[in-house]
């Protein structure tokens, strides 16, 4: 192990519970061990995943969060006494590991619940509404500390909740931790005067107009809290650890409006001035930890940074905020390893929290401590597979239902949280595979091949592996892009797999090979504009092909398009997008975290995005548009760059409808549907 990492693994003590090392597996939507969206249970999926972390050097396991009411079906969570029995056995065995483990009980999310568009037609249907009580509870659920709007539905208002669900909830919050308690849990994390769930509603003015005693001073904002935790001391004893997950600001300027680092602006939720009183505040109260991070729904990009956000983002301010209190903090957001390990051992922050990584790769801490961090897989801050929880003007949450029941899982590591549908099965048959095409999902189809016991060769026509992904990976801002590429390769050689460079292939039968897989990727859309000719193709760009002046125009704003523009900000250039639709990235599956934060950027930097606009013809200086409202206007540029789609290649002869075709070849999409159709096909051949 690494020196400069040492501190990582000291012991510490949350109260009285002494954790072996420093590193916190941090909750996360879909691990919580009582099931997800679903009624109360021992998740067999979630229990394993964590088991898998405490196996792997973990020494604090945060599973997802544990509403204290049924999300469906209702009832209260103290009342599944079978699933506490069942939750002792399995304690028993995670002690083994050494590890400790500390359930985070929720209040629920209030405004912030991502209501999707069938669900605004349950809420605002009366006979659907009343029917549906009994199985999803939308009114309760979607209840806030005032009447608040959604964060994903314009047609989801929350009402207040009463004074008497407020004390049931503080009642069910000891009764839980009591049970938790006796099943051999280690402590309890409340959650969360954090990222402006329900609580977070209590504590913040722009979301608490309430007169009682529930609203308006410092004290009554923090009453729920308060209550929560004083009422867990007296049902379990001062000695049982509850840690707080904790926002130390909320870098929100407003409903479903966020603040960017550095960004002047004035505060609507709570301002470090307030933090510095409220950690304190809430430690005096009886919270033993702070588990920290920035931001809320409305700034949603501090909570769950994208790969746009500074790493450490949140580390200055927690480290702020420590030196008001006297017990444990953690810091969690795009942490970097050796960072963290500084920042303990100088005293400013008591542990690390991680939580994506643990995603992409279970075994990362082991890793570290056997010094083989080339062979971590880094998380690359996507949310393609974890948080796909998406919106766009004029919507709400557009995320798919199997992925809103079936969270936590990852994009480039389809085994996470899916350990019956994929895994490593050895081959009886081994085949020699020959694989067309060495971007990713040519190597992923490879390297599960080979993991399973089949010979893999790969043929790619450039000299160097990774695809269309390499121009994907060019921007200043995807170094963990790069790192996946760099890792691929080096699994390319560690499990031995054959690569013929400089190869094009050009008919099925130039390869060799018992099965042939295609990995060919796709091909960017050309639409037929006057003056398409003089345009430049966004790979062309972001290879470095073609070079740019200072006023570019950009054609498409979807993903590449936006990431293209802000890349050309961060070079000090002046981009200009122009989007046929009426928002930009306006596509289900794209991170909300991802999504705002661009749009934020772009708005706050005034970057010139024209919506609802076509564009008519490409001149020798700019372009002429056509506006929603049919007017024609011209905008002027130095370069255009074409971002406007791709569709699949199958230029290769003897292809037909039963070629195993991987990738963008099989169907354009993202780095999720390339990695986990590789390991549909592989595992099957």
């Amino acid at each position: 192990m690494n020196k400069e990492l040492e501190s990582l693994f000291t012991p510490w003590k949350i109260g009285n519970c002494e954790i072996k090392n420093r590193i916190v597996i941090t909750s996360m939507g879909g691990t919580s061990i009582f099931g997800w969206m679903e009624p109360h249970h021992l998740d067999k999926e979630a229990a394993n995943f964590l088991m898998e972390k405490a196996k792997n050097n973990v020494g604090l396991v945060l599973p997802g969060i544990a509403p204290i009411y049924n999300l469906m079906g209702g009832g209260w969570l103290y009342n599944a006494k079978h699933t506490f029995k069942e939750l002792k056995k399995f304690m028993e065995e995670f002690h083994k590991t050494g590890a400790k483990l500390f359930i985070q009980l929720t209040a629920g999310m209030g405004r912030a619940f991502s209501v999707s568009e069938p669900m605004e037609k349950i809420m605002n249907n009366k006979v659907l509404n009343v029917l549906a009580k009994p199985i999803f509870n939308l009114d309760r659920i979607c209840a806030s500390a005032s009447p608040n709007p959604n964060r994903w539905s314009d047609n989801a208002p929350s009402r207040e909740l009463t004074i008497k669900e407020i004390n049931e909830m503080v009642e069910a919050f000891a009764k839980t931790a009591k049970m938790c308690k006796e099943a051999g849990v280690d402590g309890v994390e409340i959650h969360a005067v954090h990222e402006g769930y329900l609580l977070d509603q209590f504590t913040m003015k722009y979301t608490n107009q309430r007169t009682d005693e529930y609203g308006g001073s410092f004290e009554n904002r923090y009453r729920f809290p308060v209550e929560i935790v004083r009422a867990i001391k007296e049902a379990c004893g001062e000695d049982y650890p509850v840690s707080l997950r904790y926002s130390v600001v909320s870098y929100t300027k407003g409903f479903r409006e966020g603040a960017l680092p550095g960004e002047e602006y004035t505060e609507v939720g709570r301002d470090m001035e307030e933090s510095e009183k409220a950690a304190k505040y809430l430690q005096d109260a009886g919270y033993d930890m702070l588990n920290c991070d920035n931001g809320t729904y409305d700034s949603w990009y501090w909570s769950h940074p994208p790969m746009y956000m500074p790493q450490n983002c949140n580390l200055e301010d927690v480290e702020h905020i420590k030196k008001f209190v006297d017990i444990p903090v953690v810091v969690a957001g795009r942490m970097d390893p050796y960072v963290g390990a500084k920042a303990i051992a100088e005293g400013k922050i008591d542990g690390l929290g991680v939580a994506r990584q643990f995603l992409a790769d279970t075994e990362w801490v082991t890793k570290v401590l056997e010094d083989k961090e080339e062979d971590i897989r880094p998380c690359i801050c996507c949310h393609n597979g974890c948080f796909t929880m998406s919106r766009y003007e004029g919507t709400a949450n557009l995320q798919d239902p199997m992925d809103a029941i079936h969270m936590a899982r990852c994009a480039i590591n389809p085994e996470t949280m899916q350990s019956k549908k994929y895994k490593i099965v050895p081959t009886k048959n081994p085949k020699h595979i020959a694989i067309i095409g060495g971007g990713i999902g040519g190597m992923e189809v490879a390297r599960v091949c080979a993991l399973r016991g089949h010979k893999a060769t790969i043929y790619e026509k450039s000299d160097r592996l990774g695809g269309i992904f390499i121009a994907a990976a060019s921007p200043s801002f995807k170094e963990k892009d790069r790192d996946l590429i760099e890792w691929y390769r080096r699994e390319m050689v560690k499990l031995g797999i054959e690569v013929k460079l400089n190869t094009e292939v050009k008919s099925l039968a130039d390869v060799e090979g018992d099965k042939v897989v295609v990995a060919i990727g796709a091909v960017p859309n050309r639409f037929k504009i006057k003056g398409i000719e003089n345009t430049i193709e966004a790979c062309e760009y972001l290879l470095g092909e073609k070079e740019v002046k200072e006023n570019v125009i950009i054609v498409g704003g979807g993903l590449t398009g936006c990431e293209i523009a802000y890349d050309l900000f961060l070079q000090g250039k002046n981009p200009t997008i122009i989007e046929m639709k009426n928002d930009l990235i306006a596509i289900p599956g794209v991170c909300l975290a991802n999504t705002s934060y661009l749009r934020d950027f772009f708005k706050l930097h005034k970057v010139p995005v024209y919506l609802e606009t076509k564009v008519d013809e490409i001149t020798e200086d700019g372009v002429v548009v056509v506006g929603k409202d049919g007017t024609k206007q011209a905008i002027k540029g130095d370069n255009v760059i074409m971002s406007v789609g791709y569709h699949p290649q199958n230029n290769i002869e003897g292809m037909d409808n039963k070629t195993l075709l991987v990738g963008d070849c099989n169907k354009v999409g993202n780095l999720r549907t390339v990695i986990w159709r590789a390991w549909d096909i592989a595992m099957k051949l």
